[in-house]
């Protein structure tokens, strides 16, 4: 569903060459619930942008759904991000003066749906994070997680391909975070592809694979660890 193979990204200005990421490989499997850590600086958020079409890269393949999406126009980027990605990021991004089923509705407008598809989705979206009954209350009367929830359900509505978390949980306490988790555990059992970026070593360990970042490469613990797991059971004993 996912495949970049050797991508490179340089930021450059007059006097710095930054690399944020260095001949970086990763594939995501449709259905899979990837967490990627990694240390401040270390390339988390600039493989979230390439990854969501939201920055392009100097080098490298990058193939969605089978399509190389290397060199393809920003009108076309456009379409492909809001037909197939989801976002949702730390800070909710709720506009405060709109309830929650126009902040819901906000993007669906941009895509041209009729007020009828719109309103199916937006209905269907609340349902789905358990927030059906408060669809006319503003942003502010919630709390951190319900507003959390809403911009989940914004991701939702597009019904998206895969969904694209930025510390999801950031802002949110112990119990809110795990609540959150919870239900991105079970968008994703209904078929939706995750990839999400975390801090939180208790929610990274929950993910079917974690994958770290160090200094804009890739290391696929999960995959080792089990290599080491089989490797150690089957040895026989000196």
């Amino acid at each position: 569903m996912l495949s970049m193979k050797n991508i490179s990204k340089v930021y450059q200005s007059e006097l710095v060459e930054t690399h944020a990421l260095r001949e970086f490989n990763l594939q995501v499997s449709e259905g899979e619930f990837v967490v990627v850590t990694g240390p401040s600086g270390s390339g988390k958020t600039t493989f979230l942008n390439v990854a969501g079409l939201l920055e392009g890269f100097s080098q490298g393949e990058y193939l969605l759904d089978g399509v190389d999406v290397s060199s393809v126009s920003d009108n076309e980027s456009a379409r492909i991000r809001n037909e197939k990605i989801g976002f949702i990021f730390q800070g909710f991004n709720l506009i405060p003066d709109l309830n929650l089923a126009e902040n819901i509705e906000v993007p669906l407008r941009y895509r041209g749906f009729d007020s009828k598809e719109r309103k199916r989705r937006v209905e269907q979206a609340l349902e789905q994070v358990g927030l059906a009954s408060r669809l006319k209350h503003l942003p502010p009367q919630l709390s951190g997680g319900q507003q959390q929830r809403v911009a989940i359900a914004r991701a939702l509505a597009g019904e998206p391909r895969f969904l694209l978390a930025d510390e999801p949980t950031g802002n949110l306490d112990s119990l809110m975070a795990r609540q959150v988790m919870e239900l991105l555990e079970n968008i994703n059992q209904a078929g939706t592809t995750i990839i999400m970026v975390t801090h939180d070593p208790e929610l990274a360990r929950r993910a079917q694979r974690n994958v770290q970042i160090v200094d804009g490469q890739v290391c696929d613990f999960t995959s080792y660890q089990k290599s080491r797991s089989t490797t150690s059971t089957t040895a026989e004993p000196a």
